[in-house]
């Protein structure tokens, strides 16, 4: 993997652990299945993760909802899990609506189907 972009170090480890799960388990499982797993395989390598973190999001400083991240890495990466036969564009800017709720730069989706899927999106402070 490049080393060269932001957080690769979280996002290698995070690669890595959605690998080891997927190889593990399959295919077919509910998201809330890979959810825990991912978690137990993050905290072996020792990352601060949270799972089902709640996000306020405001429109004209006025809060207008909340959404759940999946997980989020070291404060740093939001985690977006799916177990859909593939990725679609929903689930893309799904993604970069939770990067734009948040301080959080750096996303991953990654989708537990019938081939494993990932996808990277960067949404710096500059675009947000």
């Amino acid at each position: 993997m490049k080393d060269n972009y932001l957080h690769s170090e979280i996002s290698n480890k995070i690669i890595k652990a959605f690998y080891t799960v997927y190889n593990t388990l399959g295919y077919g499982f509910l998201e809330k299945v890979y959810e825990n797993s991912m978690m137990i395989e993050l905290r072996k390598t020792g990352v601060d993760c949270e799972q089902q973190k709640s996000i306020t999001v405001y429109y004209d400083d006025i809060k207008v909802g909340n959404y759940f991240a999946d997980l989020i890495v070291e404060h740093k990466i939001i985690v977006e899990l799916k177990a859909a036969e593939n990725l679609c564009e929903e689930h893309e800017a799904q993604l970069v609506n939770y990067l734009r709720a948040t301080e959080i730069e750096v996303g991953l989706l990654l989708n537990f189907g019938k081939k494993p899927q990932l996808r990277r999106r960067v949404l710096t402070a500059d675009y947000k």
